[in-house]
């Protein structure tokens, strides 16, 4: 990437300081710039694949803020590697907030790119803050609660993991586990993509008391934003883009790649320039 600057910021969100990376064209075409607030996937830290698409979103434009969520990466927060879904989506609402201060950026133009998991969390801060105007989502994960049960093996393996959790809890909190087991597959386990030295491989299990309670389906039927969704039937969970879609009230526009898998949608650059030149259109058409 070219004619890019780089910041780094801290923010507050619910008494704890997030750190993040804010991406910015080295040649702004106005005083204030629109936005974009990047949420990465599952388990992750910002250096993956939050950083690639800030660092594509600034490259069209846009400053791009890629961060990491409470008790991950350089951010607080304890216990740590805590995947809480209500709170991840808090954060990206911080900061969304933290943008809108911003001399620098048009608080009337913030938009929000969510990656996997990250995408539902997306969608759910945007039903919770206003400062949040267009949705991009790309390979997004958004599994009703039922679905995620049954991949789960059902009520069983629901209570295996509730156990798990509460047995956790009791210890306090503080006992990790890997996020991704060993060998990680091609992005994970691969030093070249995903497996760098920012990135711990620790979840929480208590993480499960918090993340079995959550619907990403729920936030559906509350998303009034502009919304554009990148996806692959060779992805993640392409069942729930549909079910998702019939529930949302305000516009949408869907692209589907053709075998494209999950992890490559986080760092292989072909996929990675048709994602973000469809988000930085929708975020054109809906921002400015």
């Amino acid at each position: 990437m070219h004619n890019l600057t780089t910041e780094q910021v801290t923010f507050d969100s619910a008494g704890e300081t997030l750190a993040g990376v804010l991406h910015l064209p080295a040649s702004p075409r106005a005083d204030r710039l629109p936005a974009v607030v990047v949420a990465g996937a599952w388990g992750t830290v910002k250096e993956q694949m939050a950083t690639g698409y800030a660092r594509e979103m600034a490259a069209r434009g846009f400053a791009a803020l890629a961060f990491d969520f409470r008790s991950w990466g350089e951010s607080g927060g304890s216990p740590r590697s805590m995947e809480d879904p209500l709170a991840k989506a808090a954060d990206i609402a911080a900061a969304a907030a933290f943008l809108a201060d911003r001399n620098d950026i048009d608080p009337d133009a913030i938009g929000g790119l969510g990656i996997c998991a990250g995408s539902a969390y997306l969608a759910t801060a945007a039903t919770h803050s206003d400062l949040i105007k267009s949705v991009a989502l790309i390979a997004p994960a958004l599994p009703s609660r039922e679905t995620t049960m049954t991949t789960l093996g059902g009520q069983p393996g629901v209570d295996a993991l509730l156990a798990m959790a509460h047995e956790a809890e009791a210890a306090g909190g503080e006992q990790l586990v890997p996020a991704v087991e060993p060998p990680g597959g091609d992005y994970y386990g691969n030093p070249d993509r995903g497996q760098i030295p920012e990135w711990d491989n620790t979840f929480n299990p208590m993480s499960w008391l918090s993340w079995l309670e959550y619907d990403a389906q729920a936030s559906a039927a509350r998303l009034t934003q502009p919304l554009s969704i990148v996806h692959s039937t060779s992805a993640a969970s392409p069942e729930s883009i549909p079910e998702f879609i019939a529930k949302v009230a305000g516009p949408v526009k869907e692209l589907w790649l053709d075998d494209v898998t999950q992890f490559d949608f986080y760092d292989q650059p072909a996929p990675m320039k048709i994602a973000s030149d469809t988000a930085a259109h929708h975020f054109e058409r809906t921002l400015r």
